[in-house]
């Protein structure tokens, strides 16, 4: 009698499927991942110079002075007001400067303030700023200030120079 040995086969897992299973899994991760977008501040430094700073003499009348106080409130030179009428503000008091060249704005913030407050004030500043050269874009080039030159929109930018000084007051209100 013949004996007829089957030849045993190791049991062996399929994992065909674990790749696609694996990659499934990451398109899920990705796309129910929310990627929160980090607020912040664009500001381009000036280059660092080795030369000493000049000091430069300006009036009191030549400054803005703007306060953000622990409480979020804003104060511009000391009297109580709100962020939506800062645009106007600053676009009055640079387009009044007598000096335009050396007009500074004094922002001095509390560290106990807000950073959305901070920043809507930051971004208020700024809009004044591209209001008065899009309206000298206009006056000048017949064009808004995104379709000048570069060469225009550096001769606008030195019309209207953007002078921030920037402080931080303690826990006092």
């Amino acid at each position: 009698m013949k004996l007829f040995r089957r030849k045993r086969e190791v049991p062996s897992l399929n994992t065909t499927a674990t790749a696609d299973i694996s990659f499934m899994l990451l398109i899920l991760f990705l796309v129910t991942t929310s990627m929160d977008a980090d607020k912040g501040l664009q500001r381009q430094l000036p280059p660092m110079d080795n030369r000493e700073e000049a000091t430069v003499d300006v009036s009191q009348e030549n400054i803005l002075q703007l306060e953000l106080t622990a409480d979020n409130q804003l104060l511009i030179d000391e009297k109580a007001s709100t962020t939506k009428q800062l645009r106007q503000r600053v676009m009055d008091f640079v387009e009044k400067s007598r000096d335009r060249e050396h007009h500074i704005i004094s922002l001095k913030a509390n560290r106990e303030a807000k950073y959305d407050a901070y920043f809507n004030i930051q971004n208020e500043i700024v809009a004044a700023y591209h209001t008065l050269r899009n309206r000298a874009a206009q006056q000048y080039y017949h064009r808004s200030y995104d379709e000048c030159s570069k060469e225009q929109r550096e001769r606008l930018r030195q019309l209207y120079p953007q002078r921030i000084a920037e402080g931080y007051g303690g826990n006092d209100k």
